[in-house]
């Protein structure tokens, strides 16, 4: 297993607000290549100016990977991200103002799409998955090493229904472990998160006789302990003995984390089998041109599959009032679809890189931005 912890670490010293200078994918002067970036034979870049966004926590470690590396080509762009939640993000979007684009780990939802287009103007709303991760189930319980959970059990724990951590149906998990009779200690996010609606999808989807709330961003069962943030969850579980909750994995650290039952086997997460959660996933219907929004298939039995997965988004529009701002937009969406943008989020959180037939899908959706005056 990979130590997050580590690789995080690395990447710790960037503050999650800094103003980050950053480099574009494409400029008047370069050649487009195969992967969605483009190179430029001298090497310069004519970019400049300054662009913001809000949006998913859970993105963070990646923005931060993806802004460094434009550092080098790109000394007079400067590029912004504030990781205060999805649901800020997309409404800060929305809102105009100066957030040109949002981090977002659920996708717009039938009414945001209109506010969204409305905010776009003359413009189309784009929305491209650039950052696929699993959510790891978290847990503090010091002499257990190895955690199995079936989606039944999963469900009762964070619908407080099974509170302590040597229930019955724990236990018939993991044959032959000793559970301490310890409290369960459910952790959830506090602020509106794709994160929580993704993980809230799952349980709706694999549990639906234990789990009978909506699907949301807001965490719908009262009473356990909520946390602001990704990092919030983390640090909450982390303090506290016998706590359980979900986040990124890309900031699991050396916190323990649970193997998921996926049919007949319990799964580990890993980038890889996230990845294939989204290979076996539609994309939803009715959006727009440029739209990429999932369905995802959380309820796959397919061996090799992990469901408790992300699909983080970046959400733009085709048009800005600002020319320079339309085209700051293209040159960053086109890096982080590119291969080598993929590569640098898969390096600093462990995410997975989207395959190269997305990648081409996913291609004309930025060169529509800025592409109609």
């Amino acid at each position: 297993m990979r130590n997050w912890r580590a690789t995080t670490a690395a990447i710790a010293t960037v503050s999650a607000l800094a103003l980050v200078t950053a480099c574009s994918s494409s400029n008047e002067d370069d050649e487009p290549t195969n992967d969605g970036s483009s190179s430029s034979s001298s090497g310069a870049s004519d970019l400049s100016g300054t662009i913001s966004g809000v949006g998913s926590s859970a993105q963070q470690a990646a923005q931060q990977a993806w802004q460094a590396a434009f550092l080098a080509d790109n000394p007079d762009v400067t590029i912004n991200y504030d990781p205060a939640g999805s649901g800020a993000g997309r409404e800060q979007f929305i809102a105009g103002g100066d957030v040109a684009f949002a981090g977002s780990d659920a996708y717009l939802d039938d009414t945001e799409i209109t506010d969204a287009t409305a905010r776009c103007a003359d413009g189309e709303v784009v929305e491209l998955p650039v950052y696929v991760s699993p959510i790891a189930i978290v847990y503090n319980l010091p002499g257990v090493d190895e955690l199995n959970l079936s989606p039944s059990t999963l469900a009762q724990i964070f619908d407080q229904k099974i509170t302590n951590w040597n229930d019955e149906a724990i236990a018939a998990d993991n044959p032959g472990v000793e559970l301490p009779d310890t409290a369960i200690t459910p952790v959830n996010r506090s602020d509106k998160s794709g994160t929580t609606e993704n993980f809230t999808d799952y349980l709706a989807q694999t549990a639906p006789e234990d789990w009978q709330h909506e699907v949301s961003g807001d965490w719908p069962v009262s009473g356990g302990e909520g946390a602001d943030g990704t990092s919030g969850v983390i640090q909450a579980v982390t303090n506290g003995e016998g706590a359980i909750g979900y986040a990124d994995a890309s900031q699991a650290g050396d916190l323990g984390t649970a193997r998921i039952k996926v049919g007949d086997e319990y799964a580990a997460y890993s980038a890889e089998a996230a990845a294939a959660v989204l290979e076996v996933s539609q994309k939803a219907e009715g959006r727009g041109e440029y739209d990429f929004g999932y369905d995802l298939a959380r309820d796959t039995t397919e061996s090799g599959t992990y469901p408790i997965v992300l699909v983080s988004y970046v959400i733009g529009c085709t048009q800005y009032d600002d020319p320079a701002t339309t085209e700051l937009v293209k040159s960053y969406f086109g890096y982080l679809i590119s291969e080598e943008g993929q590569q640098a989020a898969a390096e600093a959180a462990g995410s997975a890189p989207i395959s190269d037939a997305l990648r081409q899908q996913l291609q004309p959706a930025v060169d529509a931005i800025g592409a109609a005056s």
